[in-house]
């Protein structure tokens, strides 16, 4: 399902005001991902309730807060940048298809996911705690 961009713009906002870098293409999300060195948080953002309630939030705390970050973040949107969301899925092998989902890639391989069902239901600073000390145990 494709949302109205004017309706999601505030949500890529939230993230792309921190720094975190907006991918829309399966080239972009590449340019990060593909043989990648070092660190990358991706963020798959969406419009439901747990990713405003509690993912974009719980980034927002763990980006502002930790002293150690990855060298590279990125998002994508499902349900508007599908391929670039597929694209970023493909990068997280043996988990399943989760929006939002947040996860850290370290050489290639994910070294920290938090799926939906790890969000939904979870206090943002709680989220944000578990993101930062992902930080700090791999950046």
């Amino acid at each position: 399902m494709m949302y109205d961009e004017d309706m999601i713009a505030p949500m890529r906002q939230e993230l792309t005001d921190l720094g975190i870098t907006e991918t829309r293409t399966p080239e972009e999300v590449d340019r990060y991902l593909k043989e990648s060195k070092g660190t990358t948080l991706v963020v798959v953002n969406s419009v439901c309730g747990c990713a405003a309630a509690q993912a974009r939030p719980g980034v927002a705390e763990a980006w502002q807060k930790s002293a150690k970050k990855p060298e590279n973040a990125i998002t994508v949107f499902a349900g508007n940048d599908r391929e670039a969301t597929a694209q970023a899925r493909s990068y997280f092998t043996g988990y399943a298809p989760s929006s939002p989902s947040i996860a850290l890639i370290k050489d290639g391989d994910v070294v920290f996911m938090l799926e939906r069902y790890q969000i939904s239901g979870r206090d943002a600073h709680e989220i944000g705690k578990d993101i930062a000390s992902a930080f700090e145990q791999y950046c």
